[in-house]
């Protein structure tokens, strides 16, 4: 009867792990939001990285986070490196392309709780007196990624995190 529940347990590691194998090898999250404001408004709250991490929904994730600034202000080269509890990590993200006021690119280095590097965008886009403001990331996914994938839904839990972000975005861009 043990043999028989050990095969069991094993069989189905196996599969998980085989399963795990097949995930994709990319993630990619995005959300969108239109703002009542122009992209010459908004753009600034993107590419400074003070005034990121005033809406920056991970800041606000862990109160006692520690960051410290690197580089310019805003642009290319402008760098924070934050240390947080289990709900932030810890790591860098730094502006490396910006094309304002419509596009601005970063890369997102964690170290904690695992080491990933990841391209975010933010992508404005006029629609009239307003901007749709997309937030998209995408990065390799390790397999231990795969893994977790199965059990966790990494587009719900990172896509929850962007929407709450671009809400505060918006209600800060749409102040008179």
């Amino acid at each position: 009867m043990i043999k028989t529940i050990a095969l069991v347990v094993l069989v189905v590691l196996g599969a998980l792990l085989i399963y795990a194998a097949t995930r994709p090898d990319m993630l990619h999250v995005q959300r969108t939001q239109l703002i009542n404001a122009s992209p010459e408004k908004i753009g600034p709250l993107i590419n400074d990285m003070h005034a990121f991490n005033t809406w920056n929904p991970y800041n606000r994730k862990d109160p006692q986070m520690k960051g410290s600034y690197h580089g310019p202000n805003a642009g290319p080269g402008a760098a924070f490196d934050f240390s947080g509890d289990k709900n932030v990590g810890a790591g860098r993200i730094s502006i490396v392309e910006p094309r304002a006021p419509h596009t601005v690119s970063m890369k997102l280095d964690m170290t904690e709780p695992m080491a990933a590097s990841n391209e975010i965008d933010f992508r404005l886009a006029p629609q009239g007196a307003a901007t749709e403001v997309t937030w998209s990331m995408r990065g390799h996914t390790p397999y231990i990624g795969k893994l977790m994938g199965i059990f966790f839904n990494m587009d719900k839990m990172i896509g929850t995190d962007f929407e709450n972000g671009l809400a505060s975005l918006k209600a800060l861009a749409e102040k008179p």
